[in-house]
């Protein structure tokens, strides 16, 4: 990384969370010009089928505490 690169990220590290999210998502969004319109469409249909799954009561969520728990217990193998 150069030193106008590094400079750069710790400047962009001392940014509040939300402003940091949102320039990733800018960096990454920059990084792939081509949009599959199909894949666009079917992940906007996802999501609407698992908020109306939600809605219904027919899908329960789970706190991300108990998520990211599980998640660590996963790779640390216990």
């Amino acid at each position: 990384m150069s030193p106008e690169t590094e400079e750069l990220r710790q400047k962009a590290m001392s940014l509040p969370l939300e402003e940091r999210a949102e320039l990733a998502s800018s960096l990454i969004d920059s990084l792939d010009q081509t949009v599959d319109e199909d894949a666009e469409l079917a992940c906007q249909q996802e999501v609407v089928r698992r908020m109306d799954e939600i809605r219904s009561g027919k899908a329960k969520t789970i706190p991300w505490r108990e998520v990211k728990r599980k998640g660590q217990a996963l790779l640390h193998g216990k």
